[in-house]
């Protein structure tokens, strides 16, 4: 099983490294250009993403479904769920986009940030929305074969297109001169070339088994009141994400500039650690629709032992870091001293931020996404206390962003306990094809 784990997790652990790496060649690219362009990046990030991720379930749902068909012995009609999972994508991701592009304005305004700020903003988002249905696409895809247990060729997409994405960046804002805008118009190319080749792949696989291609409204119909639950849960986390921004903005620009890259850098462990995650999420499912309880229990307690020691492994290489990474960022004296001392508390909750997602990616797995949403939920109400307590205290400056980032850490720690206390039951671990 450990030979399983790794023939999922490495691939996954690359691809998932790959894309925050190239959002942090983004950062300092815009970083470049000013603390104003830096700090309107991070807003327009926050917005951005929310608008994607919120969707995230188009890939952990079929990850989870489609696996769980494949552990059955049914590839064909896990194919004609990730072709659903698809069209939906497209349904999803062309009414996202049209609404962030006529709210480009109202939802940069809710973070209260400078005018400067705002307008390169609101100048990124725009653009931006012309990648939000390819990258739903790649969510969509990327759960599919992931489902099927392959983390491969998503690594090959997110190298190809990550790089890309950086070298585009670099050339059409400080090459061509577009400023910001040659940011996001950099993210465009890149997520849609990402989407033809994956959705590729999978049509491939699909005409292989005489899958059905068309688009079926009950199928889709289906993928998508399977994935309510799991919006829900997205839902409150990216709300924790979202406050989290917002009382960072009220910090001061160099605070919310070194915000934005302290969360970039976050994302960047988040998405390593997820790895182990992504290969809980396609081996729990496969082993539960295959009846196998005691191998599920048995690889949820190895990995979440995996994860803590991984927790610790990035933690260390922060602390080491923490004042290197700075300089690639930002020439603002303010905006270095305030993210040195943000990034020594993103690297002490590492430990229990792993444990936090390979337990949510077992869960997932598991198809438990009706408790996941009421619990996060739950997670997001406990965390209010701790972030308007950090907002009304009036501290701004490095102390401000400090005391933000170990109410962050709070919230991680709140949601791992939850978490661990389910994953202890026998609840969440119903077997067969379907839950």
């Amino acid at each position: 099983m450990r030979a399983e784990v790794l023939r999922l997790a490495v691939p996954a652990f690359l691809a998932l490294v790959a894309e925050p790496l190239f959002l942090l060649a983004d950062s300092a690219i815009v970083g470049h250009l000013g603390t104003s362009s830096l700090a309107g990046l991070g807003v327009a990030s926050a917005v951005l993403l929310t608008a994607v991720n919120i969707f995230v379930f188009l890939a952990y749902g079929t990850t989870a479904v489609v696996a769980r068909r494949l552990g059955a012995g049914d590839q064909r009609g896990a194919l004609a769920a990730g072709v659903d999972g698809l069209w939906l994508s497209v349904i999803l991701g062309v009414l996202a986009a049209i609404a962030v592009a006529v709210w480009a304005e109202p939802l940069v305004g809710v973070f209260g940030a400078t005018p400067a700020t705002a307008a390169e903003a609101v100048t990124y988002l725009r653009v931006s929305t012309l990648g939000i249905p390819p990258m739903l696409l790649v969510l969509a895809a990327t759960g599919v074969l992931r489902g099927l247990q392959d983390t491969r060729t998503p690594l090959v997409a997110a190298v190809v297109g990550f790089g890309a994405n950086a070298l585009l960046s670099l050339l059409l804002v400080h090459g061509v001169g577009w400023g910001i805008a040659g940011a996001a118009w950099g993210t465009v190319i890149a997520q849609t070339g990402m989407a033809v080749a994956l959705v590729w792949v999978v049509l491939r696989g699909a005409q292989r088994l005489d899958a059905p291609l068309t688009f079926t409204p009950a199928g889709v119909l289906r993928s998508a009141l399977d994935g309510v639950p799991l919006l829900v849960r997205t839902l409150s986390l990216r709300a924790v994400l979202l406050l989290t921004t917002w009382a960072a903005a009220g910090l001061g620009e160099a605070e919310l500039a070194a915000h934005q890259v302290a969360m970039t850098v976050w994302s960047a462990l988040a998405f390593a650690l997820d790895a182990l995650a992504i290969a809980a999420q396609a081996l729990t499912g496969k082993s539960l629709g295959a009846g196998d309880v005691e191998g599920t229990r048995a690889t949820t307690a190895m990995m979440v032992r995996w994860s803590i020691w991984f927790g610790i492994a990035l933690a260390a290489l922060i602390v080491v870091l923490h004042r290197v990474v700075p300089l690639g960022f930002s020439s603002d004296p303010s905006v270095r001293a305030a993210l040195a001392a943000a990034l020594l508390v993103v690297a002490l909750a590492q430990p229990v931020s792993g444990v936090a997602f390979i337990l949510d990616g077992v869960l997932i797995g598991a198809g438990d996404a009706r408790w996941l949403a009421v619990a996060q939920t739950v997670f997001l109400v406990a965390y209010l206390p701790m972030v308007l307590g950090v907002w009304a205290s009036g501290v701004t400056g490095t102390a401000g962003l400090v005391w933000l980032w170990v109410a962050f850490s709070g919230f991680m720690l709140v949601r791992a306990l939850g978490l661990w206390w389910r994953a202890r039951g026998d609840a969440w671990m119903v077997v067969g094809s379907a839950r």
